[in-house]
């Protein structure tokens, strides 16, 4: 694993979105600088860097450095076709903005990028798979020995091994098996120290060590709440902000805000007529949400249900194919669109951009109750996307919240805009292939 910005991401993964990027930029180069009129080199040099960054983003948008997105070939094909269509577009965006006319035409440049960065794709991709780097391998160390709940829960890493005790890690690694097995880290579950030998000797062999709640942490990207000391806030990065990073996180949440709306400002007015013609009642949806410091805030959205949803008064969790949602509400919802009034949330300071999702006085009373360290996550305002969401699907049970608020936890632990980054890369992918979507 590699740390970024107090962000653990897999380090092949880093390793091919690096050799990607500057793959692009050079077969890009080479092919305007080959050309049948050769291009001028430092306008050609300029626009082969920039194709480079921009391939690197959508293939990031699109979730085509995730693990699960290498292990099979109809799923590559598909993001690949989606992220070559919007590279395109971007690329032709780039082109209209930015003088490269001596670098060739905007056609020119166009299939320039695209090859380059299709090349780049396929060669790298080749070369990784036959390193074996998609699918990190980990040895389990515990009582009892294989355990398939347990496995699962490692996804999307292989769990290869499984040793009973302690000693049988030491014979394992004298005998060379894990390095036969291909084994990346070791991980001891709970309640299953080892000993400092043992971490010696795996050290030499070049394993990483983990206890359950590291790994957790570092390979699986969400906190391990049972694990979790009642101090731990008081070395979370949100609590570490200071004047500087607020003042710029608002701004970005302002500017982001008053762009979407603007951008999408068509949509929305045709999404508002939508609803008023497919069924009676308001175009808007206010609903009693809690928010930063468990303040309770009012949270706009798109209505999406029929007026008489929860008839009983009783908020009621959604469904997958719920009866209550309207026609047009289905495909708001598939598309997120029911979300994007929050940006006024935003504007009026009860939202983020991104943070976590925020719930229902009812539900915060439930889950309170019921999962520890719930509360904590009011540290931050809640966001329109969030760690949660990219990551897990829509929740409609105590686990499922429990699962959410793990991820919650982890954006809370090490906060970061780079980490927001991600998360609005990410948001694009959640978006574009209806993901958790009900």
């Amino acid at each position: 694993m590699t740390s970024l910005f107090s962000h653990s991401i897999r380090s092949e993964m880093l390793a091919l979105y690096v050799a990607e990027n500057l793959l692009t930029a050079l077969l890009a180069f080479a092919l305007l600088a080959g050309g049948t009129a050769p291009a001028d080199l430092a306008a050609a040099a300029a626009f082969a860097l920039l194709s480079g960054l921009c391939a690197g983003l959508v293939a990031g948008a699109i979730g085509l450095y995730r693990p699960m997105a290498m292990q099979g070939l109809r799923p590559s094909l598909v993001r690949g076709a989606t992220a070559a269509a919007l590279f395109a577009l971007l690329l032709a965006l780039l082109t209209a903005a930015l003088p490269f006319e001596r670098a060739g035409t905007s056609r020119e440049l166009i299939l320039a990028g695209l090859a380059g960065s299709l090349g780049a794709m396929v060669v790298a991709r080749i070369v990784f798979g036959l390193l074996r780097f998609p699918l990190q391998r980990l040895a389990l160390v515990g009582p009892g020995g294989p355990d398939p709940v347990l496995h699962r829960s490692f996804s999307p890493f292989e769990v290869t091994l499984a040793l009973p005790v302690g000693e049988a890690l030491l014979d394992a690694v004298e005998r060379g098996r894990l390095r036969a097995w291909r084994v990346w880290a070791v991980v001891a579950a709970a309640h299953t120290p080892l000993a400092p030998a043992a971490r010696h000797r795996c050290g030499k062999a070049g394993l990483q060590v983990f206890t359950e709640a590291e790994f957790s942490e570092h390979g699986l990207n969400r906190i391990d709440i049972d694990r979790l000391p009642e101090g731990w806030l008081a070395t979370a990065n949100a609590m570490k902000a200071n004047v500087w990073s607020t003042g710029l996180r608002r701004s970005f949440d302002i500017l982001f805000a008053l762009a979407l709306l603007l951008l999408t400002l068509p949509l929305l007015l045709l999404t508002a007529l939508a609803i008023r013609l497919d069924s009676p009642g308001p175009v808007f949806y206010r609903q009693e949400r809690v928010g930063h410091g468990n303040r309770t805030f009012e949270l706009l959205k798109f209505r999406s249900m029929r007026v008489d949803a929860e008839a009983r008064g009783a908020p009621v969790w959604a469904t997958r194919n719920d009866p209550r949602v309207t026609r047009v509400g289905h495909l708001i919802r598939l598309c997120r669109i029911d979300e994007i009034p929050q940006v006024l949330n935003v504007l009026r300071g009860d939202m983020s951009v991104v943070g976590p999702r925020p719930e229902r006085p009812r539900f915060v009373e439930q889950l309170g109750a019921l999962i520890p360290h719930w509360h904590d996550r009011a540290l931050v305002r809640p966001g329109i996307t969030g760690w949660a969401q990219v990551n897990y699907p829509y929740g409609a049970s105590v686990e499922d919240a429990r699962m959410k608020l793990s991820y919650d936890l982890y954006y809370i632990r090490r906060r970061s805009l780079f980490l927001d980054l991600l998360i609005l890369l990410a948001t694009v992918r959640v978006v574009l292939f209806q993901e958790g979507a009900r």
